[in-house]
């Protein structure tokens, strides 16, 4: 599935079950709760802290999948093509960073 596809099925998943989107700033409450529900799974995976019983059915995929699911809802709601924006943002970053990275010691 491609960005664009993956938005146009929120769209529709939107329109024919979920009557209509939340608010802009409803939509990034949402994102940024999912945001710290996948970065609890991942501390937990590979940081230090111990699982808590109501962490053991949550799973990284899934938490990821959320995130990608609120971003998409406001990219949509905002009139965004993430596809022509992450083309963009990857030109930017590659004509910025194209020498940095193998010129930063600590990454050696």
């Amino acid at each position: 599935m491609t960005i664009e596809e993956a938005q146009q099925e929120v769209d529709n998943w939107i329109k024919t079950i979920g009557v209509r989107y939340f608010s802009e700033l409803t939509n990034m409450a949402i994102l940024t709760e999912e945001v710290g529900e996948l970065a609890r799974i991942v501390a937990r995976t590979y940081g230090d802290q111990s699982f808590k019983k109501s962490d053991s059915r949550k799973k990284l995929g899934d938490e990821m999948a959320d995130v990608l699911w609120a971003l998409i809802c406001m990219a949509n709601q905002t009139g965004i093509n993430l596809t022509e924006v992450f083309k963009k943002n990857m030109e930017k970053k590659t004509n910025r960073d194209k020498d940095r990275h193998r010129n930063n010691e600590k990454l050696k």
